[in-house]
């Protein structure tokens, strides 16, 4: 069973959606659950706080994995500029408590300091560096763990369908990374988790 986070933003929903299809047991733990509500006969949905050590305790009992598409809304609010600091501190002494080794997360692509083509950690930096920050801080969280850990760093995100067609790589940024729909980074994403070579590493992923 897979404890997916931020279920219902528009990468995690796709997370869902994708997990049912391959008849995967899902767990959800959200603030609101009645956004789940047309789930609820496929999926757990548990109520609770991401940032809490003891809800996300409570979430991850009988839990193989974990799948994340949490994060800060656009622009980022002030009192959110460290959600994911916060987020990753409560998770990962939550995952040692109920011994879930497993995590797949979504991060950002700015954080791909060589990239030339684009330019993404300049841009980020230039528009988005309260972001860059905060997924900084959330991925030395993780390097510092003992977590198995992914990140997965789209470029700009889509309402795309899934084309399953997009390009990745490792530790680096794909030449000519623009835009990924959210359904082609839940398909990379999920089939990160059965991936070794996948392990404690991140990936860039774009169409």
């Amino acid at each position: 069973m897979i404890l997916v986070l931020g279920a219902t933003g528009g990468t995690g929903l796709e997370v869902v959606k994708q997990a049912i299809s391959r008849q995967w047991k899902v767990r959800a733990l959200v603030r609101s659950p009645d956004r789940l509500a047309s789930f609820e006969r496929d999926i757990e949905i548990q109520q609770g706080d991401l940032t809490s050590q003891t809800d996300l305790a409570t979430a991850l009992q009988g839990i193989d994995a974990v799948v994340s598409a949490f994060g800060p809304r656009n622009p980022v609010p002030h009192h959110e500029e460290d959600l994911l600091s916060r987020f990753s501190v409560a998770l990962i002494s939550a995952m040692g408590k109920t011994q879930v080794k497993r995590a797949v997360l979504e991060s950002t692509s700015f954080l791909f300091k060589d990239a030339v083509l684009p330019p993404a950690h300049l841009f980020g930096r230039m528009f988005f560096a309260n972001r860059v920050r905060d997924s900084i801080a959330m991925e030395d969280s993780f390097r510092s763990s003992s977590t198995d850990w992914t990140f997965i760093r789209p470029t700009r995100l889509t309402d795309g369908p899934k084309t399953a067609k997009y390009r990745k790589a490792v530790g680096r940024l794909p030449h000519f990374a623009f835009r990924i729909s959210r359904a082609d980074v839940a398909d990379a994403m999920l089939t990160a988790l059965s991936d070794p070579s996948a392990l404690r590493v991140a990936i860039g992923v774009t169409s």
